[in-house]
Order: structure tokens, then sequence, then C-alpha cells
């Protein structure tokens, strides 16, 4: 693949990613949609980035499907020679890896809200129309939220890496329901962004629209959402060989 071949399929996997992630948010927390309507819950919102990843993996799968800079930096400390088929992994890929993914989060971000514009324009908290596009914890504790996304995002890239030693193929459908599974039991604490780029990328987009009534964009967290992704792809990368038999 061309470098222009790279950016753009992991600039479009991460906007579909985001895109349907942000949007199932919106759906069951801005006023006056449909979800709101009937009551979804957590678990809706788990199931809704879930299969955004699904739908992620599926048009990104040329460039290996990352979407997410903690896989790729996880590759590169587990020593893997390939991005992806015939791709080498190598610290310029890995540059254009990450700008097409922070390019792609940012754009589904933006689509999110033009999506759902009439229900940002309704009387809401600030702090709700910024959870549409990023994640912020529960209890705030920078070093405890950092330990959260660490985990969490070991057990992705962990996983992740892992089963490159499964002879089967469960292909994306394996990742969606890796990512399910991590909302559901590790997501409490800090909203489970496991990836840089899926909270920058949107938080940007928060910063720059006009929404109304949006209040802060909580930049004094966002280092913890990127910082613990990036620290635990890393970790996962580096014990990944050791069970690689």
């Amino acid at each position: 693949m061309s470098t222009i071949q790279l950016f753009v399929t992991e600039m479009l996997g991460t906007m579909m990613l985001l895109l349907l992630g942000c949007s199932v948010v919106a759906n069951a927390i801005l006023p006056r949609t449909k979800g709101v309507g009937v009551g979804a819950s957590w678990l809706l919102i788990n199931f809704g980035w879930g299969l955004a990843v699904f739908a992620g993996v599926f048009v990104a799968f040329k460039s290996g499907a990352h979407i997410n800079p903690a896989v790729t930096v996880g590759l590169i400390a587990s020593g893997a020679e390939e991005f992806g088929p015939g791709i080498p992994a190598t610290a310029a890929n890995a540059a254009i890896y990450i700008a097409g993914q922070m390019a792609g989060a940012f754009l589904g971000a933006v689509l999110t809200y033009l999506a759902y514009k009439r229900h940002f324009d309704q009387e809401a908290p600030g702090a709700a129309k910024l959870a549409v596009f990023s994640t912020g914890p529960e209890i705030r504790s920078y070093g405890w939220n950092l330990v959260t996304e660490i985990i969490g995002t070991f057990v992705l890239v962990f996983v992740v890496l892992s089963f490159a030693n499964w002879p089967g193929d469960m292909g994306p459908l394996a990742v969606a329901l890796l990512v399910l599974g991590i909302g559901a039991s590790l997501g409490g604490p800090t909203g489970y962004a496991i990836n840089p780029a899926r909270d920058l990328g949107p938080r940007i987009a928060h910063a720059l629209l006009p929404i109304r009534g949006k209040g802060s964009s909580d930049w004094s967290y966002a280092w913890v959402p990127v910082v613990g992704p990036l620290v635990g792809g890393v970790l996962a990368g580096l014990l990944a060989p050791v069970v690689a038999f």
C-alpha cells in the first residue's frame, strides 16, 4: 500500500469507529432522541461501541485495521515486522497510521455532531454534551484513572496480539466482542477510552465545533486517555512475545 492508501484506510476505519461510537452515546444521553425515550442504558453504549469497532475493522482491514495508536505502538513494542500484510513496521509508517487515526477520529466526531445537530441545540448540561465526544472519570483521581486506562488497554492490545496465535479466524467479530467485554467490565471508572485517537480527536472537535452550551472540553483530564492507552499498549506488546509459542 502507498503512503496515501495507508493514511486514508486508517482514517476511514477510525472515522467509522468514532461516528458510530460517539453517535450511540448521543442517542443514549442527548435530549429528545429515540434512545432516551426508551431508557437507553450503559450496556447499549457498550454494544454500540463494540459494533462500531466491528465496522471500523472491516473498513480498515487492508492496513491491518489498527484504528488505534495503542495497537500501533503495541505492535512495535512486540517486535512485529509488519503492521499488516506487506507493510513494514517502521517509525515512518507508524507516524502515518497515527496521523490517519487522529484525522479519522476528528472527522467521525464532526459527523456525529452533524447527525445530532438539533439535539445538541437542546438544553442539556455541558458535561453531557462533552460525554458524546470524550471520556471522563466518575471519580476524578488522575493516578488511579491512569491505572484503569492502562489496564483496559493492556487487555485490548494483549488479546488482539494473541489472536495471531489462534488457528481460527473470527476476524472483526472477535475484536468487537473484546471491546464489548472491556466496556462492560472495566469501563466503569473512566468510560474506557483505551484508544488515544478515540478520545483526543473528538475532544478537539468538541473544542472547535459551535455546540450550543457545550461548556469546557476538560483539557485538564485529556492527558489520561492518551498516556494510559499508550502505556498499556506498550506493556501488552512487550509481554505478547512471551506467550507466543
